[in-house]
């Protein structure tokens, strides 16, 4: 029983020391305001919980980068996706558009919010081959 204790002990502190330092990448190109919703609430849980979140924009949801992103606001919170994604970066997410977005979308760099950058994709395809960073596409 005591070795039991301390070994689930052992293991939830091990549990913890992982989570703080998990690098995490989101994929998110879905339109759907709920899917980046949910996207959006589950990297600001992450961070919550110690994740190291990086979010790569893509296709429709790049258009959450602009400026003058606005959308529609999501129960229970009443925010809308954008909202979600400021929160993020705030908090210390890091956040880029693909690199075909701009291009494609006739958008420029000066037209993104502060900090978010286009991703260059021999850095992000680096970054998504550490061995321990989990990547999630929605």
């Amino acid at each position: 029983m005591k070795k039991s204790i301390v070994a689930l002990s052992l293991l939830a502190s091990l549990g913890t020391a992982y989570a703080d330092n998990q690098p995490v990448t989101i994929i998110l190109n879905s339109e759907s305001t709920m899917t980046q919703g949910i996207a959006l609430v589950l990297a600001n849980q992450m961070q919550a919980q110690g994740g190291q979140v990086q979010i790569l924009l893509c296709d429709k949801a790049g258009d959450l980068a602009l400026k003058n992103a606005a959308g529609n606001k999501l129960k229970p919170q009443d925010v809308t996706p954008a909202q979600l994604l400021d929160g993020a970066i705030k908090k210390g997410a890091t956040a880029a558009v693909c690199a075909l977005y701009l291009p494609n979308t006739g958008h420029t760099p000066d037209q993104l919010k502060d900090g978010i950058v286009a991703a260059k994709p021999d850095a992000m395809g680096k970054s998504m081959l550490e061995a321990q960073r989990k990547v999630i596409a929605f």
